[in-house]
């Protein structure tokens, strides 16, 4: 059944949140929303991209039990030459940075085949936006960018094939953090700060003062009323929400030890009651283990 004219367009709807990792990636990795991404990514990135190809992300709007379905990423291709990718997190799981590098080390290495020279290898650069503060990073600013330097003298760049973003919400609004930053990197933190706001709250009186200004984010806003208004979307945006605030309950109440504590308390429980209604749904296996954190053994099992 095609969910598209099964939804009535008059029937009032709260709209859907922009950090939730599918959402976020309808917005910002769906083609047709390269307008978008560019002006996001030219306030992380501070430097001009001129074209930016998204043709390389899943297709969440593909009907459920056609089409495969794996991790909610954003995928960018910029200027033609450099890859983005960019991660929308919402959970602190403790080994963040390691997952980062394996993110990065995977997408450089991926373009490279059997008998390629090196100089075949593209600047990557990989984009944390976290939902909650890292442990290190305390004394930085709320956008902080890393690269391969020099130890000893700190201002020697080794390459610029490597490059780390990281972006913490939660200090957006701190005013205690101890760097100072120039007037030139306030200014474009401002603008960040804009589309930071929007992911937070993109009905906030804020975000429409915002968006008189910036066109892109005029467009971000139309198109998340439309995610929030199909109703395919709107259940996997659920459903992934509801797998994240369990996974949160698990670490707020100590029962992050593994899946077997969890299931004792009803956690997995949930999760696996969930992963049952996806599979009479015959949704796509990958998109169930993404959407609720279970191996594809438990989910067999089911």
């Amino acid at each position: 059944m095609s969910y598209e004219n099964n939804f009535n367009t008059n029937e009032k709807y709260s709209i859907l949140s922009p950090k939730i990792d599918v959402v976020f990636q309808l917005l910002f990795g769906e083609v047709g929303s390269e307008n978008i991404t560019k002006d996001l990514l030219s306030c992380i990135l501070d430097e001009e991209i001129n074209e930016v190809d998204l043709n390389q992300n899943v297709v969440l709007r593909r009907n459920l039990p056609d089409g495969k379905m794996g991790i909610v990423d954003v995928l960018a291709k910029i200027n033609n030459n450099e890859y983005c990718n960019i991660e929308m997190q919402m959970i602190d799981k403790k080994n963040i940075i390691k997952r980062m590098l394996y993110y990065w080390s995977r997408q450089y290495c991926k373009e490279l085949h059997k008998g390629d020279n090196y100089s075949n290898l593209k600047r990557t650069i990989i984009i944390l936006i976290a939902n909650f503060e890292l442990d290190n990073l305390h004394d930085l600013n709320f956008h902080t960018k890393w690269k391969i330097i020099e130890f000893n003298s700190r201002k020697t760049v080794l390459t610029e094939d490597f490059e780390l973003n990281i972006i913490e919400i939660p200090k957006m609004y701190k005013s205690n953090v101890t760097e100072i930053v120039s007037e030139k990197v306030a200014e474009k933190d401002e603008r960040l700060k804009q589309w930071l706001s929007f992911l937070e709250n993109p009905e906030s009186s804020e975000v429409s003062l915002y968006m008189k200004n910036n066109e892109s984010m005029k467009k971000a806003k139309e198109k998340l009323h439309t995610i929030s208004k199909d109703e395919k979307l709107r259940r996997i945006a659920e459903l992934r929400e509801k797998a994240i605030l369990d996974e949160k309950e698990a670490e707020y109440t100590g029962f992050s030890k593994g899946l077997e504590q969890g299931r004792k308390e009803g956690i997995v429980a949930e999760r696996e009651e969930i992963a049952k209604n996806m599979k009479s749904k015959n949704m796509d296996i990958e998109l169930i283990i993404e959407l609720t954190g279970l191996s594809k053994k438990e989910i067999d099992r089911l």
